[in-house]
């Protein structure tokens, strides 16, 4: 699994002090302990930057430069904002993200990813927004991301699709589309464009204890549609222990087995099924709760893990 970091992000009060006071040492520290949790490349949420886009993004790469060599992911709807940051970029390939199939930023971004030869990320998402259905995501992908690459000559091998992920708590019908969505990308071009996802989104506005939770059982079964790639939490240990066990396809524990069954049952087209679990341990219930939910069975409550 491609773990994108996502813990520069100026949602965090954190972040958004020690960016205020350009704090380099927090930034480098955040940085060099994303990478040594497991971060292939950091995702950098900065915002729109209105104002001072043109000294802070430069700023923020000259700083996570200095002591990481990973790709660095651009997040921002700031398109002048990246392209100064990218002009600062010495070391990997770096990442815009993101465009869409809306016109002004599918006309402008991958042209800006091309010049500065970046890797981007493409929302299946168009001028009305984000559709539930997943062969709609696919038709996006298909009839507008795509072409405007080909068009452009922009290699479809640098391109990373992304079919949105959206929370249970209020999107929860989206959660299954984006399963299948993830399945039929994987085919629909040859070859296919790599494919990642905001995995922490699905759990936005569900209370805290829950959203580790939510994340890998959901990352687990976008894992059993060959999902290789996510923006995520390095530091989450447990979420990192099942994308292990999926990988090395480990059964030593009663909850390994039970990922993989649900990992490998959704590889099958299929659904995963109650004689899997152990109801008489509590780990099991909880993850098995947590696929109805997502799988969209039963309805989405905060309190669904004591229902």
């Amino acid at each position: 699994m491609y773990i994108i970091g996502e813990n520069i992000h100026i949602i965090s009060e954190k972040v958004k002090e020690a960016l205020k006071e350009r704090d380099r040492k927090f930034f480098q520290e955040l940085a060099v302990k994303q990478v040594e949790a497991g971060a292939q490349a950091l995702d950098l949420n900065l915002g729109p930057r209105k104002s001072d886009w043109e000294e802070v993004f430069p700023w923020m790469v000259e700083t996570v430069e200095q002591v990481v060599d990973v790709p660095l992911s651009f997040d921002s709807t700031n398109l002048l904002g990246i392209e100064a940051g990218l002009k600062k970029v010495s070391k990997a390939q770096p990442i815009i993200n993101s465009t869409s199939a809306e016109p002004e930023r599918l006309e402008k971004v991958p042209l800006v990813a091309k010049k500065y030869n970046t890797r981007l990320i493409a929302l299946t998402m168009g001028k009305s927004g984000i559709p539930v259905a997943a062969d709609e995501r696919v038709n996006i992908a298909l009839e507008a991301l795509i072409p405007r690459m080909l068009e452009i000559d922009y290699p479809v091998k640098d391109l990373i699709i992304d079919p949105l992920v959206l929370t249970v708590s209020g999107c929860q019908e989206y959660c299954p589309h984006l399963i299948e969505a993830v399945r039929t990308l994987e085919y629909a071009w040859d070859p296919p464009p790599a494919i990642s996802v905001g995995l922490s989104n699905v759990s936005n506005a569900v209370p805290k204890e829950n959203r580790p939770l939510i994340n890998r059982v959901y990352g687990v079964m976008l894992m059993g549609v060959g999902l290789k790639m996510m923006i995520a939490d390095p530091f989450d240990e447990q979420l990192k222990e099942a994308i292990r066990i999926i990988e090395q396809r480990d059964d030593s524990t009663p909850l390994g087995k039970l990922y993989l069954k649900i990992a490998d049952r959704i590889a099958e087209a299929d659904e995963p099924c109650v004689d899997d679990v152990d109801l008489n341990d509590p780990d099991q219930v909880r993850v098995w709760k947590t696929v109805q939910v997502l799988f969209n069975k039963v309805i989405y409550a905060d309190g669904y893990l004591t229902q």
